[in-house]
């Protein structure tokens, strides 16, 4: 049974323990994502801005793009179907753009960084999910660009931290099911 799902030697206490370790990854996932998305919000709330709107525009229009990708790679025809319509994107672009001024703002402000070691860890954390991690690590090293969208994380759990760190925060126990989205 254990060797089925890629334990070699088919040792059953080595699959608990890679299941355990899994559960457990996506736990600390799952909450730091829930916390990252509560200090979002609370940055938003606390500072309305006046957005230029050709930030939005040009928002709008990414979005647009990646959901007909979506729609694409998911073996839609895209060509066929009418334009989605921007209204639809209006408010998520909306607030990607304040996000990303707000974020700006404070990195700037507060000499925020992404380390080279915190860069490394999230992409071997990411790495650690595949059957040969090592040539996941490998194949972002290859091309800094690549690193781009580890740094950026890396950088926005940074200003989370930061906030965190700054706020007075209130703690919530929660389920598992709640957090994971069974309740």
């Amino acid at each position: 049974f254990a060797k089925a799902l890629g334990i070699t030697d088919g040792d059953v206490s080595k699959l608990r323990a890679e299941i355990e370790k899994n559960v457990k990854r996506e736990i600390a996932r799952r909450l730091a994502a829930r916390n990252k998305e509560a200090v979002m919000q609370v940055l938003i709330d606390a500072n309305p801005l006046e957005l230029p709107q050709s930030l939005v525009m040009m928002e709008i229009s990414r979005l647009m793009h990646q959901a007909k990708q979506d729609l694409a790679q998911r073996g839609m025809d895209v060509k066929s179907l009418p334009d989605l319509p921007a209204d639809l994107f209006r408010d998520q672009a909306a607030r990607r753009v304040a996000l990303g001024l707000i974020l700006a703002e404070l990195v700037k402000a507060n000499e925020l960084k992404a380390s080279p070691e915190q860069i490394k860890a999230r992409v071997e954390e990411w790495a650690d999910s595949y059957e040969h991690p090592e040539e996941v690590v490998k194949w972002y090293y290859e091309s800094p660009e690549r690193l781009e969208g580890p740094e950026n994380l890396v950088l926005e759990d940074n200003v989370v931290e930061f906030v965190l760190s700054q706020a007075k925060v209130n703690e919530k126990a929660v389920s598992f099911d709640e957090l994971m989205g069974n309740a």
